[in-house]
């Protein structure tokens, strides 16, 4: 495996950079599981919310959450995938053609493990 040309430097501030990111994720992934719980109380309740003009139907709700935590579980693996590439040399390599990527790329997005040619390849098809 060919390892990344980023310095140690430039590694260790990716590194910070995803650690906060993975940090704020787990903060609002907790946040969002007290409001499902919240209504899944409200649910159990068995509250007639469906002609409530005044806000979101329990449903609407329900769907809102689990997609978000659908959503930040799927970037908390992307997250924790790029810490992986830092620890074992790989970060900032392109996973499909072994390029580097582009530190623009990097910093505009810190979990690419593409770089910004074979992204659009892969956007294509």
């Amino acid at each position: 495996m060919e390892h990344s040309r980023l310095s140690a430097s430039t590694l260790e501030h990716f590194r910070a950079v995803l650690e906060e990111q993975r940090e704020e994720l787990v903060r609002q992934r907790a946040h969002h599981e007290e409001s499902l719980v919240e209504v899944r109380i409200a649910r159990d309740g068995e509250s007639d919310d469906e002609h409530d003009p005044e806000g979101p139907t329990i449903a609407s709700e329900w769907s809102r959450l689990t997609g978000l935590q659908d959503e930040s579980a799927k970037q908390l693996t992307a997250l924790d995938e790029a810490l992986a590439r830092v620890d074992d040399g790989s970060f900032g390599l392109c996973s499909r053609c072994t390029k580097p990527i582009g530190r623009a790329r990097l910093d505009a997005r810190p979990v690419a493990d593409l770089c910004i040619d074979c992204a659009r390849l892969a956007e294509t098809r």
